[in-house]
């Protein structure tokens, strides 16, 4: 960003190719960045000195061609992917996206259901944990941190994570048929609750 010539540009240190920690990085033009650093102190959302090392490392093992590795791992799931989905599947330059409301459609087609028995929110959070549970995938809903969206989000898969799941092609195939096991649990809205909250 700075090479580009902004005043003031921020970025969170685990995404993007860095690796930690979950800090946000904001650089500047020396009197804007001095504003907004104060204003960070009275908030209390400073980091704390003893972890400015972190910070320089995940800095200088930065590298583009990671950036662009993790690109082209997304665009590989994306391509299997698309021929299971069509075009409800969704594309960003850096993301490949299922809807929520998507999901709950193509569930509810595949489990040959005319009324929703849960909301899209929900089908996401169930389409999630059956990745979880059946294929070991961790995907944003369950990482501690709830996502701002319902959406299905493929990103930043890492290229040696992949091949040890067995390829772009088994992770398109492992969302796919639990797209159609969700479909299946739509029929008994109860197995949606246990699946999510374990039973009573």
């Amino acid at each position: 960003m700075l090479e580009l010539g902004v005043d003031i540009g921020a970025t969170g240190l685990d995404k993007y190719g860095t690796e930690g920690p979950r800090f946000g990085l904001l650089a500047g033009t020396r009197d804007l960045v001095s504003r907004i650093r104060v204003k960070g102190f009275e908030f209390g959302m400073e980091a704390r000195q003893m972890l400015y090392p972190a910070v320089v490392r995940t800095l200088e093992q930065y590298d583009p061609a990671r950036v662009q590795a993790l690109i082209a791992t997304t665009r590989q799931i994306a391509g299997e992917l698309r021929p299971l989905l069509g075009n409800r599947l969704r594309e960003t330059p850096t993301t490949a996206q299922i809807a929520a409301d998507d999901i709950l459609d193509i569930a509810m087609e595949r489990g040959g259901l005319q009324k929703a028995t849960v909301v899209p929110y929900e089908a996401s959070a169930a389409l999630s944990m059956l990745l979880l549970r059946d294929y070991g995938m961790l995907m944003v809903h369950f990482v501690g941190v709830p996502p701002g969206t319902a959406d299905l989000l493929i990103k930043f898969v890492p290229p040696e994570t992949l091949e040890r799941f067995g390829g772009a092609r088994k992770y398109a195939e492992a969302v796919n048929s639990s797209v159609t096991r969700l479909g299946e649990l739509l029929r008994d809205p109860e197995s949606i609750r246990e699946l999510l909250l374990g039973k009573e």
